[in-house]
């Protein structure tokens, strides 16, 4: 989260070639959990004593990027929705880019503990270095990274297309949270679920802001962390977790918004939370409470069929694929059969937040709990059990939503109140 499909079709999403090191979307360099990059794990040592650098990036659970030389975090501190520039090195500010932003969406119901400010994680385009963020009353941005984040276009999403309070879902009382969803970065366009009665997504030309295209699906946007490439029969597409369900909608030229596929999802207080899981035409959607499972499709031209469904749902952390293999953490952390869905083993402990990256060396970097950062080998090493090689504990006071990042040798860490600390691995 094999691959090759699936890293041609994204490596072609993109015009301008990104370093190894970097980590420029939403779940990474392939956007699917996974890394070309070693744990970091060396002669029994992995984490240092303490961190390289820690740094306050303001209230979110927005996942941090990594792009050569810095670090790009977005929060929200002192009544400003604040995209911060760090050095990569030492945490230091290179530059901070902000505007006023309230610390929930306007029409923000329940749960309000759990979250603030921004959860949706920016996109970045590094053909023109625009770097893309989304806040929860549905500020949408574009920034030049190479004019210390000077403001190329905006638009608000809840003025522009009109968008109501979510809806009530079966028993549950009405739950919404804002935007939460990741821009994506499709050729010339900005892709964004904006969930509006004249659109489910928009499609916007990433130079200028103004609106391609829509789709023709017209569901509210769900509470998911963002859209997914995925290639059906040779055609360029991207599954969307609405509100409502899976929605598969065209890209290619005289087709983009027409829709492929759907798929009945629909999650109980609004919470499906984890993204879709792709590979090659293959989808994985997973929600707790109510569908309390994670469900593989196939996708064609034709529609979606379901696969197999299980009972390992996840709530929060999205599925990484590898090989034969799902792993996902959520409670505890699990690797099921891709084939069967079918466990093959469970352990640890994570709580409800929970997020993991695939290393080059076949192993899993997981992080939950109150900052619970742990590496745990991989069903290549370890078929039949779960081993935990090293664990730190309790790093932060507040949850850990944001998903971990690995990039460059170091891995990232965050916690909801933004708290964000970066470890030089194998050191």
């Amino acid at each position: 989260m094999p691959r090759f499909p699936t890293f041609v079709l994204l490596a072609a999403l993109v015009a301008a070639p990104l370093a190894a090191a970097d980590w420029p979307h939403w779940r990474g360099p392939t956007r699917d959990g996974r890394t070309d990059e070693p744990s970091g794990w060396k002669d029994g040592r992995w984490l240092p004593d303490r961190p390289a650098w820690t740094v306050s990036v303001g209230a979110g659970a927005s996942s941090p990027l990594v792009v050569g030389d810095h670090v790009y975090a977005f929060g929200r501190a002192g009544g400003n929705e604040a995209l911060r520039c760090l050095d990569v090195r030492d945490g230091k500010t290179v530059w901070t880019a902000q505007h006023p932003g309230p610390l929930y969406g306007r029409f923000h119901a329940g749960d309000e503990g759990f979250y603030s400010g921004p959860s949706s994680t920016p996109e970045y385009d590094p053909q023109s270095k625009f770097v893309y963020t989304l806040a929860p009353d549905g500020d949408l941005r574009c920034r030049d990274t190479a004019a210390a984040g000077k403001e190329v276009w905006a638009v608000n999403l809840y003025d522009a297309y009109g968008m109501k309070q979510r809806p009530k879902i079966g028993r549950s009382p009405v739950r919404d949270y804002g935007y939460t969803s990741s821009p994506l970065i499709h050729e010339d366009w900005v892709l964004v679920e904006v969930g509006s009665p004249r659109g489910t997504l928009v499609a916007f030309d990433k130079r200028t802001g103004k609106e391609s295209w829509r789709s023709e699906l017209t569901d509210e946007a769900g509470h998911t962390a963002g859209p997914v490439p995925i290639t059906v029969e040779g055609v360029p597409c991207v599954a969307v977790l609405t509100l409502r369900q899976l929605a598969v909608i065209r890209l290619d030229a005289g087709n983009a918004g027409k829709t492929v596929a759907t798929f009945l999802w629909e999650t109980e207080f609004a919470n499906n939370v984890a993204s879709p899981a792709v590979r090659d035409n293959f989808v994985l959607v997973t929600s707790a409470y109510n569908m309390n499972a994670i469900c593989k499709l196939r996708v064609t031209l034709a529609g979606a069929v379901e696969v197999w469904r299980k009972r390992f749902p996840s709530k929060v952390c999205t599925p990484v694929i590898v090989g034969g293999h799902v792993y996902l953490a959520w409670q505890r952390m699990r690797c099921l059969d891709w084939e069967t869905g079918e466990q093959r083993w469970e352990g640890g402990a994570f709580s409800d937040a929970g997020s993991c990256v695939a290393t080059a060396d076949g192993r899993l970097v997981v992080y939950g709990g109150s900052g619970k950062l742990a590496l745990v080998e991989g069903a290549a090493r370890s078929p039949g059990a779960y081993t935990e090689l090293a664990v730190r504990d309790r790093m932060f006071g507040a949850v850990a939503w944001p998903h971990v990042a690995l990039a460059g040798g170091r891995v990232f860490c965050r916690d909801r109140e933004g708290n964000l600390a970066c470890f030089a691995l194998g050191k």
